[in-house]
């Protein structure tokens, strides 16, 4: 009695603090998760809190590359409730351990398009659906079956209402995910309200192991496996002759074992209060979102911002149990004494994501750092795109080396420093992916490598970055070979035409050059962009760049070009070339800064009117409401970063470029109590051109702002104008 009077105390007084941690503003309540479930942004739909390993969600029948995610908004059928996903990438993954509640016939077959009835796929329609941070909810209209399911960081917690009368069945499907291939997979009924079980499976991750565990608040009445155990295709079914009218399930996941995953389950939900999860979760995420406040009347902008703000916390995604086990990529257990992450999508993410995350999330940078230089300790080389344990290497570049030099330069001490040196360099100075090209004769040949352009850029970027570390550790010698070598993409430079071209081995330019062609991915030597687009990805060095372009004038000219051109595209040029204007492809990453680069000539109004027309124009509050892949919150960041203000163009640098704010005034919430305000006077539709800027109480002549002057805290104010007003100085690419 006492122990249950106990457990009844805590429940209050937990449900008493969270009550009481009501901000001023509920600002998960501006969240619309919608945004971005349509058209080509992939963005994860479904129950899960900031950061965590656990993305429970509803999957439907896999019809292509616009369900990378599991769930697309037009869809009508869900085929069941997995707990991991990706958010916003552009390939198909996860989908681990689908759950599907039903009624009457039991069925077991895989759901296509082709067979729908095969397995206990549902009907389900928006009218009946519920989603905010945190929770989703949906009535399966073939059963008329209620779920809803809320989540921790490393479980997932279901709760289905059955209707009176039915035998009632859960399905535990094994064999399918979301566009990968089991490989291996187990099911155990432990006791009479638990299993355990693993899935291995082989996809855009190699070699991806998830364990489980499952426990019931009934017990399990009747358990059938289907198929063979450790083969491809596990299925199991728990079924209830007459079930009671709610049925919980909690499912536990972790990388080394399904006893981890129960201790997970038992660290972090050892109840069966469904709205108490559901009501921390919404807290978490209310904790996170009120980082950044801000005012203003447009209702819809508002809405864009915080989905956006919660759409970059949904990956990276923990990947360590309670116990702080994780497997590496190496292919062992280890035991971490930070926690460690997984979905790195870094050549999307470093351009902004994680210089946001320098400003708002201090303690993770520290904690993705040491994840990072662990993959580096285990495999020989920072992560380039890591998924659950493994490299994919996708994407041109090395931009791990980014995000650790940028996280050392502005301050960050939780990490090994010379171990974080010894990895930017050694991963710099390996031989793959033509980086021995680099070392031997200053340029990657396209008839060698393929991407060679994009590659090469990448590379130059992050020896940048590595420059600037060196040079603040004192190590010169480190720092002039970089820098060096951060120069390189001059070398693919052509004067004739002024595009940087892909040149063969004898330095022959590539015959079939054309500057408005856009490759398809993975060929040719540019990557997911054509050389207009690459004309601009020297973010490191773009007084060099204005200097190849003929100077100030020309520079702008060109620019000018780039955001006027119309050029029909190759047929074969990849969707994720969207959200045009011009020649920019706002859809994609690697121009994220571009239009930032008029500052560096002179003309910051310039910045202002292109960056005032992407957030007004390339964003909304609807289901199709981001222009391109979401790439795990990238495209998110950038509207953030925009509307409040400033953008990250060489995050290394620290210094963040001006643009036009978008809020008459927002407060960025800073370690130790300290706040950044930002105060826009006169800001209208018209008014979108700063007239003059004022930093703590003195006059800002210039067109940027550092990390240090926001980390210090204080107030900016910006007064804005409808004709170009402030003649700023111009920013520099190193400080």
């Amino acid at each position: 009695m006492k122990g249950h009077l106990f457990k009844n105390i805590v429940t209050v007084v937990s449900l008493v603090i969270f009550h009481s941690f009501s901000f001023a503003q509920h600002y998960t309540e501006f969240v619309n998760p919608y945004i971005g479930t349509a058209g080509h942004a992939h963005v994860f739909l479904g129950a899960n809190v900031p950061f965590g390993a656990v993305q429970l969600g509803p999957d439907n029948i896999f019809r292509g590359w616009d369900w990378c995610s599991g769930y697309n908004y037009t869809d009508s059928i869900i085929k069941g409730f997995s707990h991991t996903h990706l958010s916003g990438t552009g390939m198909p993954d996860l989908g681990d351990v689908l759950i599907m509640p039903f009624t009457g016939a039991v069925k077991t077959g895989k759901v296509t398009q082709e067979t729908p009835t095969a397995g206990p796929a549902s009907h389900f329609s928006h009218k009946k659906e519920k989603v905010q941070p945190g929770y989703y909810a949906v009535s399966l209209d073939d059963y008329n079956i209620q779920v809803q399911l809320t989540a921790t960081e490393r479980v997932g917690f279901h709760q289905y209402q059955f209707p009176a009368g039915e035998t009632a069945h859960i399905l535990i499907d094994l064999k399918d995910g979301i566009g990968d291939k089991a490989t291996e997979t187990y099911l155990e009924k432990a006791d009479d309200s638990t299993i355990y079980g693993y899935r291995f499976s082989k996809g855009w991750a190699p070699d991806q192991r998830l364990y489980f565990a499952i426990r019931l608040s009934a017990p399990i009445q009747q358990f059938d496996v289907y198929g063979t155990a450790k083969s491809d295709s596990m299925k199991g079914v728990i079924s209830f002759l007459k079930a009671p009218a709610t049925i919980m399930l909690k499912v536990g996941i972790s990388p080394v074992s399904s006893a981890n995953a129960l201790a997970n389950i038992n660290a972090e939900i050892p109840h069966w209060n469904f709205a108490q999860v559901k009501q921390v979760a919404d807290a978490k995420w209310n904790k996170e979102l009120g980082k950044i406040a801000i005012d203003t009347k447009d209702a819809s902008a508002k809405t864009i911002f915080y989905t956006s703000l919660y759409h970059t916390m949904i990956d990276p995604a923990l990947f360590n149990d309670v116990n702080g086990e994780y497997w590496g990529p190496d292919k062992q257990t280890h035991k971490a004494t930070f926690q460690n992450y997984t979905i790195f999508s870094l050549w999307d993410t470093y351009r902004a994501l994680n210089p946001l995350y320098t400003i708002i999330q201090p303690d993770r940078v520290n904690d993705m750092v040491n994840t990072m230089l662990a993959i580096y300790q285990q495999q020989g080389k920072l992560p380039i795109w890591h998924l659950a344990g493994n490299e994919t290497n996708l994407m041109p570049g090395m931009s791990g080396v980014q995000i650790v030099a940028e996280a050392y330069l502005k301050g960050y001490r939780g990490f090994d420093t010379a171990l974080a040196f010894e990895a930017v360099k050694n991963t710099s100075l390996r031989d793959e992916f033509g980086l021995n090209y680099v070392k031997s004769i200053a340029y990657i040949p396209n008839n060698k490598v393929q991407e060679s352009v994009a590659k090469a850029m990448e590379y130059c970027i992050s020896d940048g970055s590595i420059a600037l570390m060196a040079k603040q550790m004192g190590r010169t010698a480190d720092a002039e070979l970089f820098t060096k070598r951060s120069h390189y993409y001059r070398n693919y430079f052509d004067p004739a035409t002024k595009f940087f071209r892909g040149k063969n081995e004898q330095g022959e330019w590539n015959p079939t050059f054309g500057p408005g062609r856009t490759s398809h991915p993975y060929i040719d030597d540019y990557c997911e962009g054509n050389a207009w687009q690459y004309t601009w990805l020297v973010p490191q060095d773009v007084e060099g760049l204005i200097k190849l372009l003929g100077g100030d004038t020309a520079f702008v000219n060109r620019l000018d070009e780039f955001f006027k051109l119309k050029t029909a595209f190759d047929p074969k040029s990849p969707p994720d070339i969207s959200g045009m204007i011009g020649q920019y492809a706002h859809g994609n990453e690697p121009g994220h800064h571009t239009t930032y680069l008029y500052a560096y000539a002179g003309q910051q109004w310039k910045t202002a009117e292109k960056v005032r027309y992407i957030l007004k124009n390339l964003y909304d509050n609807t289901t199709d409401g981001i222009s391109g892949n979401e790439d795990c919150g990238q495209m998110s960041a950038w509207y953030i970063f925009s509307s409040l203000g400033f953008y990250p163009v060489f995050p290394a640098s620290g210094a963040y470029v001006l643009g036009s704010p978008l809020f008459d005034k927002a407060t960025i919430q800073l370690p130790n109590k300290k706040t950044f305000s930002l105060k826009v006077e006169q800001n209208s539709p018209k008014n979108i051109y700063i007239q003059r800027v004022i930093l703590n109480g003195k006059p800002w002549p210039h067109s940027y702002i550092t990390h240090q002057q926001i980390i210090n805290g204080g107030t900016m104010t910006i007064v804005m104008g409808s004709s170009p007003g402030a003649q700023l100085d111009k920013p520099a690419s190193q400080y």
